[in-house]
């Protein structure tokens, strides 16, 4: 493997090869927002040595005013020149690891709270791999006004009233130019969505992916006079943005924990009991997979998204589905699961969801029986009659879920979990306190 020293030597090396004028050292606040400060290239051998300082204090749930002093650490494993900033030099970007002023990670930096729960699943021997799907939305922009009308008519794999093909070309070659490896570019069901997914792998380069794939697509988008949201819900009526998430786990030799050839399913005893710890934690982790007020008008029946929890093989009405086996493929075992939306930070969305599996591992859980018929259209007593619960039904219950967990206050530890649940609180107070068109609409004329 090799050696840190080694890696930013390959990166000093790099931005001479580049032409690099700039570098923008990037990391995420506790809600996935994207911040960066920008050096110029001659400073960034010192910020490789000794890290870049910056105001914590006023980044949105890490340190009060008081203890505000923090640096940045560059990563070298994820130097890359920014596509569309070449004019007067390039510009790189690097993903940073935060830091207190004694040396020690900043507790409260999402990606340090990822690699904790990695760090836990290796000492266990076991490898976290994820393969997020993230659905977004093209609007139409005009002299810098977003419109809510959809940049197309299309429909899912649709070609003939597929106006973004070019876009999400770009937006593809725009990846790789990071590194990143896209699999699959389509049209999704609704008016003007569309997915591009990039290739299954560890969690920390996935998230790190998933965060890149979303500021890069709405540069991209805005280059050709369009708006690039992942927003849930932005269209009453029509299908909302999810963030499937596939999720296996890997020994340190390779061989995929999820598969067992002489189980009908495919599935070993591991990734049913990972599943169960999914199934019996969604509820409280909801609030980070499913994050704001807009996330529960996707999450409700009828519209492809999963409010049931319930689990089966091909059965995409279920909150977590096994892709069906096929013969060659052992390491593409996996499991689904269908509720997170790309709202969130994906950080701690798979800090969550891996801690939540790996308690069912670690307690030997047992997941119900599979359902395979479309859950969709049971009825209250179907439901019951298979011990159907339902996801929270808006933000509000889905934080009542959270503050009770203690696991998910593992998963973020205190410091984090206290500042997520206070300032999403205010979020739904917020929302819970103001007097919305509808309400005016429908209330103002008749009372």
């Amino acid at each position: 493997m090799e050696s840190i020293d080694a890696k930013k030597d390959a990166v000093l090396q790099a931005v001479e090869r580049d032409k690099v004028r700039f570098v923008d050292l990037q990391f995420t606040d506790l809600f996935g927002t994207v911040k960066s400060v920008t050096i110029p290239v001659e400073h960034l051998a010192d910020s490789l040595e000794k890290g870049t300082w910056f105001d914590g204090s006023s980044i949105q749930g890490f340190t009060r005013i008081c203890e505000s002093d923090m640096y940045l650490m560059p990563d070298p494993d994820t130097y890359n020149v920014i596509p569309w900033k070449a004019e007067n030099g390039a510009t790189a970007r690097m993903i940073c690891d935060v830091y207190m002023p004694d040396g020690e990670p900043f507790e409260g930096d999402p990606r340090y709270i990822l690699k904790k729960a990695i760090a836990a699943a290796e000492d266990k021997g076991l490898l976290y791999n994820t393969g997020p799907e993230l659905e977004f939305f093209l609007f139409k922009s005009a002299d810098g006004t977003i419109c809510s009308i959809p940049h197309d008519t299309g429909g899912y794999f649709d070609l003939s009233l597929d106006y973004a093909y070019s876009v999400r070309k770009d937006m593809a070659i725009a990846l790789e130019k990071f590194g990143i490896s896209m699999e699959m570019s389509h049209h999704e069901v609704a008016q003007g969505q569309h997915e591009i997914n990039f290739r299954y792998g560890p969690a920390l380069s996935t998230a790190d992916n998933a965060i890149t794939l979303r500021y890069t697509f709405k540069a991209i988008a805005n280059l050709h006079g369009l708006h690039c949201t992942f927003m849930p819900k932005p269209i009453f009526g029509i299908n909302g943005s999810g963030m499937h998430v596939h999720q296996s786990l890997f020994d340190k030799e390779g061989n995929n924990m999820f598969f067992d050839a002489d189980d009908a399913y495919k599935l070993s005893d591991t990734a049913r009991s990972f599943i169960a710890g999914q199934l019996a934690h969604v509820r409280e982790m909801s609030a980070i997979i499913a994050p704001t007020v807009n996330s529960y008008k996707r999450l409700v029946p009828g519209y492809e998204a999963p409010v049931y929890i319930c689990w089966g093989q091909r059965n995409r009405s279920a909150l977590i589905r096994v892709p069906r086996y096929s013969p060659g493929r052992e390491k593409a075992t996996r499991a689904e699961l269908r509720c997170p939306d790309p709202s969130c930070n994906p950080y701690l969305a798979f800090a969550a969801m891996l801690h939540a599996g790996l308690d069912g591992v670690e307690k030997k859980m047992s997941p119900p029986d599979p359902v395979e018929e479309d859950v969709y259209e049971f009825n209250d007593d179907e439901l019951e009659k298979f011990y159907i619960k339902t996801l929270p039904a808006s933000l509000g219950e889905a934080l009542s879920e959270l503050e009770k967990s203690e696991l998910m206050k593992k998963a973020l530890g205190p410091h984090s979990f206290d500042q997520y649940v206070r300032n999403k609180k205010a979020e739904w107070d917020s929302f819970r306190l103001h007097v919305s068109d509808w309400e005016t609409d429908r209330y103002l004329e008749v009372l």
